[in-house]
């Protein structure tokens, strides 16, 4: 009999904090390192909710919530639901939880049996197969290859569906691709959805308001009313609001459903912080003209990237709709050797051999489910994208075929 449950051999660490934690070792050491892996913006968050925080303390609001979220945060869900997504939803349809990933991670949790299916195009956020298989569901991936914009499309999402499914995990600009589905393209797979009662839809709006040139944001239950009642719209401000360490994400759906969420949190982790929601509702209420800023600063560095990482031999890089991700294929690279030494026969050798020879982490595409690529988070400064660019183009020049 072993100690550790069975459960974990199911699922794996994350790859994208090994990345990280690997590149601030070896920065720590004294080596070079321009870290590619992190999924967070570099600026600060805004002061206006920094001082609501900083109120919070002063007010003594430092004490246990409601378990799932304060009514002044559910309140301020409400109205950017509607102000957003022209979504209705009342204070008892929505759920707060310590991030996005334990809205997603409770939902599973209160809904998913043995046996359970739950459809997860690929390349895909690492988390997702592993909440699924904790939550003692199966994972069945659907690949949104690079020929096709890295989307799937609804024969893809069609043939996936079994008496088995149930629920199509989406998420729209992607992470880890930037892809992003448009109005069209959405509704094609909503009209899939409409043919399958028994499916629901779980999706990540995590980066809802990154989003460049003409490309408009939209979420299933918008795209189609009629898929409202069995639809769980995750999002959160970690990301547009600069502040994933606060970890507040949220949700909404059907109330019965929201219940489920909250008996699971009641359990586990209890409320998300209480000084963390009160500078929530001031992300969510005040002031949004940051945003636009921050966009047209995030698309400048998506070109800048795209542009010097086609330069690179082996290497084609699409230009994504939104996050701050791109996924370039090195395809052109597998089966050459580096100028260290190193045979490049997949993504993770070649991302080793860039991080050992070069200093720049970045993340293989494997751990995202689709190869040959790597993912870049492009969210630093141009001075170090600049930089990571040129030792990348650097590596794949030195890139010669194996003797």
């Amino acid at each position: 009999m072993t100690f550790l449950s069975a459960t974990l051999d199911r699922v794996k660490p994350s790859p994208t904090i090994a990345v990280t934690t690997k590149a601030a070792e070896l920065k720590a050491a004294g080596r070079d390192i321009i870290a590619l892996g992190a999924g967070e913006p570099d600026f600060d968050t805004p002061e206006n909710i920094k001082a609501a925080a900083v109120r919070a303390i002063a007010e003594g609001k430092t004490k246990y919530t409601a378990v799932d979220g304060i009514p002044e945060l559910k309140q301020a869900i409400c109205a950017k639901f509607q102000r957003d997504n022209a979504l209705t939803y009342t204070p008892a349809q929505v759920t707060v939880g310590t991030g996005g990933k334990q809205v997603l991670y409770n939902a599973f949790m209160a809904t998913l049996n043995a046996g359970d299916e739950v459809i997860i195009p690929a390349p895909y956020w690492v988390s997702y197969p592993d909440m699924v298989l904790l939550a003692g569901g199966t994972p069945v991936t659907v690949e949104a290859a690079l020929e096709a914009d890295f989307k799937i499309t609804a024969a893809q999402l069609e043939a996936a569906i079994t008496q088995k499914t149930k629920w199509f995990l989406f998420n729209s600009p992607s992470n880890p691709t930037g892809a992003g589905y448009s109005w069209d393209e959405l509704k094609a797979l909503t009209d899939v959805l409409l043919r399958h009662p028994h499916v629901w839809v779980m999706t990540d709006d995590m980066y809802e308001h990154l989003a460049y040139d003409d490309f408009k944001f939209c979420t299933p239950a918008q795209v189609e009313p009629q898929l409202y009642d069995r639809t769980l719209t995750v999002n959160g401000v970690s990301k547009a609001y600069a502040m994933t360490g606060w970890r507040i994400g949220y949700a909404a759906g059907p109330e019965l459903l929201i219940k489920a969420i909250r008996k699971v949190q009641s359990q586990s982790t209890s409320n998300p912080c209480s000084v963390s929601q009160y500078a929530a509702v001031e992300a969510l209420n005040g002031p949004q003209d940051f945003l636009a800023p921050n966009n047209a600063l995030f698309q400048r560095r998506r070109d800048l990237v795209v542009d010097m990482l086609n330069k690179a031999p082996g290497i084609v890089c699409p230009r994504p709709e939104g996050a701050f991700y791109v996924y370039p294929s090195i395809a052109g690279c597998l089966g050459k050797t580096s100028a260290g030494g190193v045979l490049i026969d997949n993504d993770e050798t070649f991302a080793t051999a860039l991080l050992e020879e070069t200093g720049v982490a970045v993340v293989f595409g494997a751990a995202f489910g689709l190869s040959p690529n790597f993912r870049v988070s492009y969210a630093t400064s141009d001075a170090a994208l600049t930089d990571a660019c040129t030792r990348i183009i650097a590596f794949c020049n030195g890139l010669h075929d194996a003797r």
